[in-house]
């Protein structure tokens, strides 16, 4: 089961959801590993590439093991978003994805992410004039809609459909849930039903399972993992496994997630130093080891752990976690 955006081919439907300080390239490269047909960056502001900002260009570094690669901008101003998905269009990224889901107060309080879904007309701008000043694939993500009186995905969709996108990704929450309650997807089965292009289900897929689930329910044409995938990157492999075989794989054994782990920080700390490194380990092993016994204990001590050794002694002596 493959799926095509534009002439991007992926060799599953499976999609690593772009997520702030969590998608960076040691991570998307471990769930490449575990067989994610797609990856996307955390988003990048249009505004700060623009003024040149230096973190910036960090965010926008690809290792071509990674690829198909998505890049995600977000901003509200028409021009700035289609002149800078112009300049950098030669960057190695195969897909440009515009965002209009992020619920981040700073974010909406200045008119991006999701508060672009109350303003159609706008919409339509912002994809029209990217997808004329780019030929890579131009996708766009949004939200049921921005509160339960303005639910309007269906509208949006069919604007990005007319103005040029190569596909959509429907998260099932308003603006005004965040991340909280159930997602809904019967939302994603509407604009399944009104559109032609490939749309892509998100929320609330967690199992195998849930990932079969929401394909069967929306006719979704691909699925998009975002929190769930947080300290489980094996979770791409196990729902292709299940969509392919309808077999369960079991869950990693403790041994591979150490393993995991300590490979996890070797890779953030060849890529960010020892310091910005290890601190930023510090919540991914807290995902990591949810749900194991003694994890609250180990997380603890894991805020105070200063270098790649200390945390490997942490790590490796801890029995069953």
């Amino acid at each position: 089961m493959s799926l095509i955006i534009g002439d991007v081919k992926l060799s599953n439907p499976l999609i690593l959801a772009p997520m702030a300080g969590v998608t960076d390239l040691p991570f998307r490269l471990l769930c490449k590993e575990q067989g994610v047909g797609l990856v996307c960056m955390e988003m990048i502001s249009a505004k700060a590439i623009a003024f040149r900002n230096r973190n910036t260009k960090k965010l926008m570094q690809i290792h071509p093991k990674e690829r198909p690669v998505s890049l995600q901008l977000f901003g509200s101003d028409p021009e700035i978003i289609s002149e800078i998905a112009r300049e950098i269009e030669e960057e190695p990224f195969d897909i440009l994805d515009i965002n209009m889901g992020c619920p981040v107060p700073k974010i909406v309080g200045n008119g991006e992410g999701s508060s672009l879904m109350k303003n159609p007309k706008l919409v339509e701008q912002i994809i029209s004039k990217t997808v004329k000043a780019v030929k890579k694939p131009v996708t766009v993500k949004f939200r049921k809609g921005f509160d339960d009186g303005h639910v309007n995905a269906v509208e949006i969709a069919k604007i990005a459909e007319a103005s040029g996108a190569a596909a959509v990704t429907v998260h099932g929450r308003t603006r005004e849930q965040y991340y909280s309650g159930k997602a809904d997807w019967n939302i994603i089965r509407q604009v399944k039903e009104a559109v032609r292009i490939p749309v892509i289900g998100n929320g609330d897929v967690d199992s195998p399972l849930k990932a079969k689930e929401l394909l069967e329910k929306t006719n979704c044409d691909g699925i998009m993992i975002g929190r769930a995938a947080r300290g489980n990157p094996w979770l791409f492999h196990q729902i292709q496994a299940y969509l392919e075989t309808g077999m369960e794989e079991p869950r990693p054994s403790v041994e591979e997630v150490r393993h995991m782990m300590l490979r996890h920080a070797r890779m953030q700390i060849e890529y960010k130093g020892d310091y910005t490194g290890i601190r930023e380990m510090r919540k991914h092993i807290s995902w990591y080891t949810a749900g194991y016994p003694h994890s609250a204990r180990l997380r603890a001590q894991i805020n105070s752990v200063e270098s790649f050794e200390e945390l490997e002694e942490l790590i490796l002596t801890r029995q069953g976690h």
